[in-house]
């Protein structure tokens, strides 16, 4: 068997034979492992034969005489499509205003630059392509603030962490609400929420907020049905249920029990969808009106929601993949039939997606009439959970056989699986992008910016095929240009800036691309440093945001007591000899990050919680035009949210905040930490104007 026909059909493919790790040693995947990961995209190589017919049809693919159905392009700039159609053919643009443009192409068989910004529909040659004409950068910062060099703050958050009363049990978009206004009247600009995509809704042992069912829908559990339908429908049907004392079990728990509190919000929603569609409400119309404007992919997501209610009736199994050829097609007659018997199932799973958008959309418009100039920033995770509704009913464009993870690097010797799936790169330019564009319209449809966790997905993935060590993958290379330009455009068009999570091994290039279409990266204080000697204020990139921390790092108050580094050694993940190492090593990056605050400001003491302030001070006069602050940092709160490498032994994604949300930012380290961090923003901006 030809390893070169191997290397050649993998390249082919997308796939990075040769590849560089965390401390840049050249690496190279094994024959055995590009053989899985090729079987895993579709393209079988087990022997010569398999190969050479893979190898095959992807060339003649990449040789056909069809255009793919959308093509991108820089607003300004010429399109080549000297692939397809001859020098000077005639074409007709018509664009999304309704007007025309007849004209020739170029000597060169390029589409002069004649578009505007926007979704343009060329009819050449008797075909007919979408052109998206991308506007240069994202809308920016400096768009939003209506300032040239921003120097603004906002505060990031988990959304479950926050506490009402009558909440169930863990945070929803009411209380979001009101921590809106009160950020807002302190003058935070922005607030990172969390991912709220789609989870399972009959599993509700699934509850991390990274490994959703869809990312083109929202997690339901989090709406606040009373802000919606009046609170006096929310509190017959709680006595109507006998909710009540569940409900105040579950609010006074010290961490989310999320089966429980799931069961219970499951069972008030189908109360109130009951009493809803058996009256004349005054919001059917609106009810409608969004199912109608969902369409095909709404309908989709909620009778796959409602296959899995019933799949011990069906006797199939929860795994979409394990389901009879009739079922594994959303298009299939047996799924319409479905779902002309289970009509008002699939309805009520529409009925709580109407509740949650609805829910976000009240706390965007909440945090702008606050005077919040950007509101809430979405998190767009990088995948979805490959037995996912997304997966199930876009299978053409996601590859649900491979999981995406990262290679073993110097934090994770193993390697990591992620337990996610992501798109093709082949079924997304052979469905003219269509599941990435519907993805980031969904994403910014209740937000005024958007984090894209992991942005380096847009370059290249590292994917394991499923039973696999997550040594035994490769990088998967996507057409990051075509998919930068739809991100521009889409956040054009929402008017919404775009963060990207630029964190770990960045591909070569990465970060001026960002930078040059005006996407942020990401800058963390606690690895702004070169051996515990921290990066200088004025030394902070001016095209990237800065934080303290994030949900998979510890706080502020953790790393400073080496409650992280308790946590590794209780759990057994480190032996007593790299215990030592790592408290040795924060003790250097402690009293570097001491001696950094003493030499802007004086600092001689050694409190953690002045420690914490001067920290707060420091990135607020730095150089990045976004300071977002984590809410456990305003707080001085020591739990991070999430323990990479852990499932059940670190309470991920199950902790709550102390105090209703009307009042958090009212507790004194916050309200301090707050008036430092507007101050020194403030400092900021008139040094660097």
């Amino acid at each position: 068997m030809s390893n070169e026909q191997l290397e050649m059909l993998a390249a082919e493919a997308g796939l990075s034979v040769d590849w560089e790790d965390a401390n840049a040693r050249p690496q190279r995947v094994s024959p055995d492992a590009l053989r899985k990961v090729l079987d895993g995209l579709g393209y079988p190589a087990e022997n010569d034969e398999q190969i050479t017919a893979s190898l095959k049809r992807l060339q003649d693919q990449s040789l056909s005489t069809t255009p793919p159905p959308l093509l991108t392009v820089d607003h300004g700039s010429n399109l080549d499509l000297s692939a397809w159609f001859k020098p000077e053919t005639p074409f007709v643009l018509e664009l999304e205003d309704g007007s025309r443009l007849d004209a020739k192409l170029t000597a060169k068989a390029e589409l002069p630059a004649l578009a505007t910004v926007g979704y343009q529909q060329l009819a050449i040659d008797g075909q007919h392509l979408t052109i998206a004409v991308a506007p240069k950068t994202a809308y920016t910062l400096a768009m939003a603030t209506d300032v040239s060099v921003p120097r603004t703050w906002g505060m990031t958050l988990q959304l479950y962490y926050l506490r009402r009363e009558g909440d169930g049990g863990f945070g929803d978009t009411q209380a979001l609400e009101t921590f809106a206004r009160s950020a807002g009247e302190r003058g935070a600009a922005a607030i990172a929420i969390s991912p709220v995509h789609a989870m399972f809704s009959n599993d509700s042992e699934r509850f991390s907020p990274y490994s959703p069912s869809s990312r083109l829908f929202l997690n339901a559990l989090y709406a606040a049905p009373g802000a919606i339908l009046g609170e006096r429908a929310v509190r017959m049907a709680i006595e109507e249920t006998g909710l009540g004392e569940e409900f105040k079990r579950l609010e006074g728990l010290q961490l989310i029990d999320w089966p429980a509190a799931a069961a219970a919000k499951w069972k008030l929603y189908r109360a109130l969808y009951t009493a809803f569609i058996g009256s004349g409400h005054p919001l059917h119309e609106d009810f409608n009106s969004f199912r109608h404007t969902g369409g095909e992919a709404l309908e989709n997501h909620c009778r796959f929601e409602a296959l899995r209610d019933q799949c011990d009736v069906l006797g199939i199994s929860g795994n979409w993949h394990e389901w009879p050829d009739e079922y594994k097609n959303p298009r299939s007659k047996t799924i319409d039939a479905f779902a002309a018997a289970h009509g008002e199932q699939i309805g009520f799973h529409a009925f709580a997606q109407w509740l949650i958008a609805r829910g976000l959309e009240r706390a965007q418009t909440a945090a702008k009439s606050s005077g919040m100039s950007i509101g809430l920033i979405g998190d767009l995770a990088v995948g979805a959970d490959g037995a996912g509704s997304q997966a199930w009913s876009r299978q053409d464009e996601l590859l649900s056989s491979l999981t995406v993870g990262a290679p073993p690097d110097i934090l994770n010797r193993s390697g990591q699986s992620w337990g996610i799936s992501a798109f093709s790169p082949t079924g997304l330019q052979r469905n003219g992008f269509r599941a990435f564009i519907e993805m980031l319209r969904a994403n910014f449809a209740h937000a005024g910016g958007l984090r894209i966790d992991h942005v380096m997905g847009l370059q290249r993935l590292w994917v394991v095929p499923e039973g696999s060590a997550p040594s035994e993958g490769a990088y998967l290379n996507y057409p990051i240009d075509d998919m930068l330009r739809l991100l521009c455009l889409e956040s054009w068009r929402h008017k919404a800036i775009v963060l990207g999570e630029d964190l770990g091994t960045v591909p070569e290039g990465l970060h001026e691309k960002l930078s040059t279409r005006g996407i942020l990266g990401m800058r963390v204080l606690l690895f702004e440093q070169d051996n515990a000697h921290f990066k200088p204020i004025i030394k902070w990139s001016d095209d990237a945001l800065a934080t303290t921390s994030t949900h998979d790092l510890p706080t502020l108050t953790g790393w400073l007591s080496e409650l992280d580094i308790d946590w590794n050694k209780t759990l057994g993940h480190i032996d007593d000899n790299t215990e030592r190492q790592w408290r040795e090593a924060r003790e250097r990056e402690r009293e570097g990050l001491r001696a950094a605050l003493r030499l802007n400001y004086g600092m001689h003491g050694s409190d953690d919680s002045d420690m914490i302030d001067g920290s707060v001070r420091y990135l607020g006069h730095t150089r990045a035009p976004l300071v977002l602050l984590p809410i456990e940092d305003a707080l001085g709160i020591e739990q991070q949210a999430n323990l990479p490498g852990t499932i059940d032994s670190h309470p991920n994604w199950r902790r709550r905040l102390p105090g209703d949300s009307a009042s958090l930012l009212d507790n004194a380290n916050a309200a301090r930490r707050l008036e430092i961090l507007a101050a020194a923003r403030q400092q900021a901006a008139e040094r660097d104007q």
